[in-house]
């Protein structure tokens, strides 16, 4: 049913004081902008994420974000192999797991 055909008549409006003590609901706001992409990733390694993220109790997307983090802060202190960075970044990444 579209929301322009529900009966909200009977809803009484919220008082000052309910909208003061009222709180947001849904994900925090983390602070730090952050960028949407769109990866591929194997079914098999999605579920093991996904599966190491509800060990920790938390999202697996914060799970990859921190272990792509992780990776890359090790890649950026080690000395250049002089091979194109994915290929040192990649077995530290495999590695975490």
């Amino acid at each position: 049913m579209p929301d322009s055909k529900l009966d909200l008549s009977d809803i009484p409006e919220s008082t000052d004081a309910e909208l003061r003590r009222s709180r947001r609901v849904g994900r925090p706001v983390s602070g730090k902008a952050k960028q949407l992409i769109a990866i591929r990733i194997a079914p098999q390694l999605l579920r093991r994420l996904r599966r190491m993220a509800a060990k920790q109790s938390k999202p697996y997307q914060t799970l990859i974000h921190e272990l792509l983090e992780k990776s890359a802060c090790r890649v950026a202190r080690r000395r250049p192999s002089g091979r194109h960075p994915a290929f040192d970044f990649l077995p530290l990444l495999v590695s975490s797991f």
